[in-house]
């Protein structure tokens, strides 16, 4: 501390209080220089202290000293030169040996798609129209497809398919690598999750696959089976929907041929039950019969008028002719009450005229509905036959023809990096645990 301080504890001796001076009795106690003996003097007196020690004696302890702090120093940088080689480069150069010289060399086939919707046109206003050329549009079908690839039902189809599982429990895969011959269920959703790779970008719609294989071609294989699982997937996203327009366009359907039935019988019944087929027909002929009978009773109330005014009429003809002319009346009022108002047992042909022309228009409209209720049936089922969503490829799985894992580089830096960082944390929390319990 004194050298870092600038004073020469070596040649020279130490100037406790140069600065403050020293004189008479109110310094007799403390040290002074003395230019040519050295020795300092205590009081008035000139004996030397003691405990003073030669300039040789403190030169070779001073050493002593300087030489201990230089092995302590060297022994602890050896030490911890030790602990970096035990957790860091050993480890490191284990995993660099297993990449370069143990690792099975595979094959990595990426794959770009998309799914896009055919459904457009009316519904696209609003948020939806603003949304429509966005990957969020289409956000919700690529989650589920993401989460199917990703899924066990993927893999327990991907293996039944091609062997999924197989492949990776071959012999010459490394011991690390390599799927157990009895390996679970979970052993086997763990590797596929490893080799396979779904992800999703929100901003843009894009689904990006990554499968990692033994060979090329069956990594290329792999990519085109989940592909086609993934248009499976796609095309069933809106079967509900379409089977549930299907369904109520074939009961809306039944419904109004069912209703069209039944105002036909109606109209039947009340035509047998009356007895008249057409109201308006019928209406027609009673008026045509009235019509004719009041002419003629027109016709024989002129004659009576013609017979009167001779100067003597004849009263036998006059007696028939007005004869003809009450019952005229008689019958014509009997059409109009027939037509009107029947009596106790017969029922007026206005009446069964409205309850026909109710049940008519009835049926015509019923037979309206059944027109609807068809054209909407044929428009559910070109829409079921019809595919509303795509799966797109943006890059095609095209096999590398060299391998590209492992990545003996960048995971034997990764490696390094990772265990130095595990020895440097470790080693802190242990200096703050030793510095708290020493405390």
């Amino acid at each position: 501390m004194l050298q870092e301080r600038g004073f020469d504890v070596v040649s020279d001796r130490v100037k406790m209080l140069d600065s403050a001076g020293v004189s008479g009795g109110s310094s007799s106690n403390l040290p002074a220089r003395l230019a040519e003996t050295g020795v300092v003097a205590s009081g008035g007196g000139n004996v030397p202290p003691p405990n003073m020690i030669p300039d040789q004696d403190r030169k070779i302890e001073i050493s002593n000293i300087q030489k201990g702090i230089a092995r302590r120093r060297q022994r602890k940088f050896i030490l911890v030169a030790m602990r970096m080689a035990f957790f860091v480069a050993l480890p490191t150069f284990l995993t660099g040996n297993y990449f370069y010289n143990y690792a099975t060399e595979m094959y990595e086939i990426e794959t770009q798609m998309v799914i896009q919707k055919a459904d457009g046109g009316g519904g696209g206003g609003g948020l939806g129209g603003l949304l429509a050329g966005t990957g969020l549009a289409n956000s919700e079908d690529s989650t589920i497809v993401q989460g199917f690839l990703t899924s066990r039902e993927a893999m327990l189809k991907l293996d039944e398919e091609l062997g999924f599982i197989a492949h990776f429990q071959q012999e010459f895969i490394d011991e690390i690598q390599r799927l157990p011959a009895d390996a679970s269920l979970e052993d086997a959703f763990k590797k596929y999750k490893k080799f396979v790779q779904i992800g999703f970008d929100p901003t843009e719609g894009v689904i990006r696959m990554s499968i990692i294989a033994l060979d090329p071609q069956t990594g290329t294989d792999f990519s085109r089976a989940l592909i086609r699982l993934a248009e499976e997937r796609v095309d069933k996203l809106a079967a509900p929907v379409r089977a549930d327009q299907m369904r109520g366009a074939i009961q809306s359907y039944d419904d109004a041929e069912q209703n069209v039935l039944n105002a036909q019988e109606t109209v039947l019944d009340l035509q047998q039950r009356r007895g008249i087929l057409s109201a308006d027909a019928e209406i027609s002929a009673q008026m045509g019969i009235i019509g004719s009978l009041e002419v003629q009773l027109e016709s024989r109330r002129l004659s009576l008028a013609e017979i009167n005014a001779n100067a003597q009429p004849n009263t036998a003809r006059a007696n028939v002719i007005s004869a003809e002319i009450g019952r005229l009346t008689d019958r014509v009022a009997e059409l109009r009450l027939k037509l009107t108002g029947g009596g106790d047992s017969t029922i007026s042909l206005a009446r069964v005229s409205g309850e026909l022309r109710i049940a008519e228009t009835d049926l015509s409209m019923r037979q309206v509905l059944l027109q609807q209720a068809l054209t909407q049936l044929e428009t559910a089922r070109i829409e079921a036959n019809r595919q509303t969503r795509y799966l797109s490829l943006g890059v095609a799985p095209i096999a590398p023809d060299v391998p590209t894992h492992p990545r003996k580089l960048e995971n034997t830096a990764m490696s390094f990096a990772i265990f130095l960082g595990l020895y440097i944390f470790i080693s802190l929390t242990v200096s703050i645990l030793r510095e708290q319990l020493s405390a």
